[in-house]
């Protein structure tokens, strides 16, 4: 089958297509003719070998984790899916090895959950990992109706899903993103702020007496201003910085396959009550550069690959 792969860690040049042997399901795994994978900020934090410490990686590396496709063999003791089912699934496997961007890939029963006929394959695979970690990072803060919440990198893949399900909780939800976004963010239901110099004034200038909840989709310095935007008793949680736990005695979130959870986001998505926002799509011979215009920081919702 063709596939992307790396076989070493480094920055997107180590990235080729190639042929390798096709993949076989487990026990507890189908096999799936992939349609759409799409790319996340973990797939080259990962290839540049920043999660050593974290996940074993066995190279060559097939990367990606959402894949969206067709069952096409079961294994010895599957009976949530049969051959034929179209299927989404975060296919986070123990082993960094097996990923999505390629013809076939073996996918955990306990990851995946059927793909709803309301929703496309490319929105489908542009879903799972970024609309999953949302999900599980609004319930892990304590997200609800009436609170104040503060949205970093808003208009992203995570975030761009996290303020529409913040919305729907009847919070209301500000979020940090660059200018040329806020009109997006807007239709998400949230009130945008510029990130960088200025932000701790224009989102105090919305909230005077500070935020019920921050979540922080980005990383970086972002947590430098929670001791200035967080009101008292409030909660933040980060899904890129462990200091919202250890320093400011939050949450610090690592996202789990969940095909129940995933079911819900389909759902919603497949009935427009989410929108699943596609920066490009593209095929396999481009997810090379895809993965570059992912890495320059400035990428609106999802870039997916379909095959």
């Amino acid at each position: 089958m063709k596939a992307l792969t790396y076989d070493h860690f480094g920055d997107a040049d180590v990235l080729t297509i190639k042929e390798v042997a096709d993949p076989h399901p487990g026990s507890d795994s189908v096999l799936v003719r992939v349609h759409a994978a799409s790319l996340n900020p973990v797939d080259y934090k990962v290839r540049q070998g920043y999660l050593k410490g974290l996940i074993d990686t066995v190279f060559p590396v097939i990367p990606g984790w959402d894949v969206a496709g067709t069952v096409v063999k079961t294994g010895l003791d599957t009976p949530e899916f049969e051959v034929g089912d179209e299927i989404l699934a975060y296919a986070r496997k123990d082993v960094i090895h097996g990923g999505t961007l390629a013809e076939l890939v073996e996918v955990p029963v306990r990851t995946a959950t059927r793909k709803p006929a309301g929703l496309s394959f490319e929105e489908a695979a542009a879903l799972p990992l970024a609309g999953l970690t949302a999900l599980q990072t609004l319930r892990r803060a304590g997200v609800s109706a009436g609170a104040t919440v503060l949205i970093h990198a808003a208009a992203g893949g995570v975030g761009s899903f996290a303020t529409q399900l913040a919305a729907a909780t009847g919070a209301r939800v500000v979020g940090t993103a660059s200018p040329r976004n806020h009109d997006f963010v807007r239709s998400l239901g949230g009130e945008p702020v510029p990130y960088g110099e200025g932000l701790v004034d224009a989102a105090r200038a919305l909230a005077p007496g500070g935020f019920d909840v921050i979540l922080d989709f980005v990383g970086g310095s972002t947590l430098e201003t929670v001791p200035q935007l967080l009101r008292a008793g409030g909660v933040v949680a980060s899904v890129a910085d462990r200091k919202a736990r250890d320093v400011y005695g939050g949450q610090y979130v690592w996202v789990r396959p969940n095909p129940s959870d995933l079911a819900e986001l389909a759902e919603l998505a497949a009935s427009g009550r989410l929108k699943v926002e596609l920066a490009g799509v593209v095929d396999l011979d481009d997810a090379a550069r895809a993965y570059r215009e992912l890495e320059g920081g400035h990428v609106r919702g999802k870039l997916v690959v379909r095959l």
